[in-house]
């Protein structure tokens, strides 16, 4: 059967089906619990999350599902240098954007306080609740930590765009590499070199992996019906990782509109842009990325320009102008069928029978 491979005995689940895990609030517990309880894996994006949220959402993950499931982190959560910026490059962002803050009488932001990372605070947390799976992305976490995830019986999985990259996560230890393919939505992962410089497609990536790494592979991007999990799995893949079909359910907690659009001829056209993060990431092709090519040495390192652009995106909703804010989905859009997480679920499980 496909199903039997070594990624899913490792995880203890019956269908080697794993949910992206949403950071930004697009996870949902909903979610989780519906693909954990259907035999895949269910994943929550928790980067943005304090220590205290983090532990109330195992609290709350463990009401709903017995199953294996999936915690996400960002090893690396800033590009600021000391988490701020000077007065000089903030205010030239303001002068950059101003334009469309007048457009809808938005009021254009104060400079923001200096962000300090959370991720060390974050990881006592996930040492400390042992979640069956521990993902994380933009980098590695330290000897140790992977260590304590080992004696903890914590199965760690890395987020791979390159050979290199693999090589790396292997090299240190990961259980498992996810071979994220520049079709996926939401932000490129890259630690080893620049996000623009990383654009290897799913289904090279994971041929790559395979002859160099003994891990076992999760394919992510690209994927989202049996189709595209059988070829993964031809190519070499143990696993997927679905992110954008899921993210268009119900289910997830991504706002009515982010789902409808995922729907609609406007998925047709994705791009990669730092307009609205500071971090590269595939999003629905807008007003504000087309205006904004070649403008990236202007933007404020992450996570500071997200704090800058919220401001917009908040005052955009208000006034429904979707043209200025960015809804992420990957390249695989167009093809979406299903607005039920529990309809999605059966249906990859039942397509990718049709091809074994």
């Amino acid at each position: 059967m496909w199903n039997k491979t070594s990624a899913a005995k490792k995880l203890g689940i019956e269908y080697p089906i794993l949910q992206g895990p949403f950071g930004g609030n697009l996870s949902s517990v909903k979610l989780v619990s519906t693909v954990s309880n259907l035999g895949g894996l269910g994943g929550y994006g928790a980067y943005t999350s304090t220590p205290h949220e983090i532990s109330e959402l195992f609290r709350q993950i463990k009401a709903s599902t017995t199953k294996p499931y999936n915690i996400n982190l960002w090893v690396s959560d800033s590009d600021a240098v000391d988490g701020t910026i000077t007065d000089e490059h903030f205010n030239r962002v303001k002068q950059l954007f101003r334009p469309y803050f007048e457009e809808i009488d938005a009021e254009l932001p104060v400079k923001p306080v200096p962000f300090k990372a959370r991720f060390e605070n974050q990881l006592e947390v996930i040492l400390h609740e042992k979640p069956p799976v521990f993902s994380f992305v933009f980098g590695i976490p330290s000897q140790d930590v992977l260590e304590q995830c080992r004696r903890l019986g914590i199965i760690t999985a890395g987020a791979a765009t390159t050979l290199d990259e693999a090589i790396a996560l292997d090299a240190a230890g990961v259980d498992m590499i996810i071979a994220s393919g520049f079709e996926a939505g939401g932000h490129r992962p890259s630690f080893l070199a620049s996000a623009e410089s990383s654009v290897t497609g799913t289904f090279v990536l994971i041929q790559l992996i395979k002859e160099k790494v003994k891990a076992p592979v999760i394919a992510a991007g690209g994927i989202a019906n049996g189709k595209g999990i059988a070829a993964a799995f031809k190519l070499g893949a143990d696993a997927v990782q679905i992110g954008t079909a899921f993210l268009a359910t119900d289910e997830s907690n991504a706002p009515a509109i982010h789902r409808e659009m995922l729907f609609s001829d406007a998925a047709k056209t994705t791009t990669l842009s730092r307009a609205f993060t500071g971090r590269l990431g595939r999003g629905i092709a807008n007003r504000v990325t087309n205006e904004m090519l070649h403008q990236e040495i202007n933007f404020l390192p992450f996570p500071l320009q997200s704090h800058f652009t919220s401001h917009l995106r908040k005052a955009a909703i208000e006034k429904q102008r979707w043209d200025l804010i960015y809804l992420w989905s990957g390249q695989i859009a167009p093809i979406l069928k299903h607005r039920s997480a529990s309809n999605l679920m059966k249906s990859l499980i039942g397509e990718t029978n049709q091809y074994f």
